[in-house]
């Protein structure tokens, strides 16, 4: 393995050499601070070139461990006034790339590696560092299991969200796990008077399913129609999209589904929407009272960071999420490890 080093005065320069030089997926195995002559300071990064082809699996299970050029280029461009400390520790240099490349932003990324201590310990060590922060990271996010518990009352939830967020496919998915897992007649309600077709779509999963569908074009028509199905253990209803900018169009839906019906509201967040909008619709919803929040196109995303995002922003608990458009296969229960992996999996 021929190891090259590169100085410059600065981390930004000696990373630009190294690019420059190995190309831009390059791997870093060292930085570190020097002090050159007349102790004037320079910064030296030890790397290798990626297309290194070693006798044994030596460097393919070391590989995982280091850091590309393109992630340290990501970190001097998002770590703000945390360059000092990561230089002289790489393992958690290495962390925190892979944390900010999946999305979480610079700030929540720093909290996030400070409670998990990751600058406490010197040296320290890379698969330490990472189960600290895979807990803490798992220790931001809270669990709604109550979405799945079914106690003998009748359980009213409303799916509730944005436009194409997926709303209608979601509550198909989540009538078939509830009948075929769970063994409870279930019933479903439309409430979209505004997207063409949307009744349909929802009665041909219905029909499917064999499960009675209503539509209910106002308040009046929904206490008639909730009242038609008081003998199932669960009614879904499938709400309009609406604009989250659209505030008179979720207060109309907000007095159609008031308190004393008990209807339990769920808001989706597609992950595949920009941070700043899927915020604007937790924001707008939030009259809605909903209780948990269902992350959808998990498929769609090339980075899942924002999740985290959105729960240290206004946090909620997560009851699903789903990854794709087959009915009733992709969703599952949401669970901390899980979305935790697929922040610090990110390649």
């Amino acid at each position: 393995m021929q190891i090259k080093k590169y100085q410059g005065k600065s981390i930004a320069e000696a990373t630009a050499k190294v690019k420059n030089n190995l190309g831009p997926d390059a791997m870093i195995l060292s930085t570190k601070k020097r002090n050159g002559k007349n102790n004037d300071p320079y910064v030296e990064i030890a790397a290798i070139a990626s297309d290194y082809e070693g006798t044994s699996d030596t460097y393919t299970e070391l590989k995982s461990d280091l850091m590309s050029i393109k992630e340290m280029i990501c970190i001097l461009n998002n770590s703000g006034g945390m360059v000092e400390k990561l230089i002289m520790n790489p393992p958690v240099l290495n962390i925190y790339a892979k944390i900010i490349r999946s999305g979480v932003s610079e700030n929540y990324a720093r909290v996030i590696l400070e409670r998990a201590g990751a600058f406490e310990v010197d040296p320290p060590e890379t698969r330490e560092i990472t189960l600290s922060v895979a807990k803490e990271i798992s220790n931001v996010i809270k669990i709604d299991n109550s979405i799945n518990a079914i106690n003998g009352k009748q359980k009213i939830m409303a799916l509730v969200g944005t436009t194409g967020v997926g709303k209608t496919t979601t509550i198909a998915k989540l009538a078939a796990r509830y009948m075929l897992k769970a063994q409870k007649k279930v019933g479903l309600i439309s409430i979209d008077n505004y997207r063409i077709g949307a009744m349909e779509q929802l009665k041909t999963y219905a029909n499917i399913l064999g499960i009675p569908c209503y539509p209910a074009f106002n308040r009046k028509d929904l206490l008639y129609v909730l009242n038609k199905l008081e003998n199932k253990d669960i009614i879904l209803i499938d709400t309009a999209g609406q604009s989250q900018y659209d505030e008179s169009r979720i207060s109309e839906l907000q007095r159609m589904m008031t308190d004393e019906l008990e209807i339990r509201s769920h808001l989706l967040l597609s992950v595949s929407t920009s941070e700043t909008e899927m915020n604007k619709t937790a924001v707008n919803f939030e009259p809605l009272n909903f209780k948990s929040y269902i992350f959808t196109k998990i498929d769609e995303a090339e980075n899942h960071g924002t999740i985290i995002n959105q729960i240290m922003k206004k946090s909620f608990p997560i009851s699903y999420i789903t990854n794709g458009q087959n009915v009733p296969e992709d969703i599952e229960p949401a669970s901390k490890e899980k979305i935790a992996k697929l922040v610090l999996d990110k390649k």
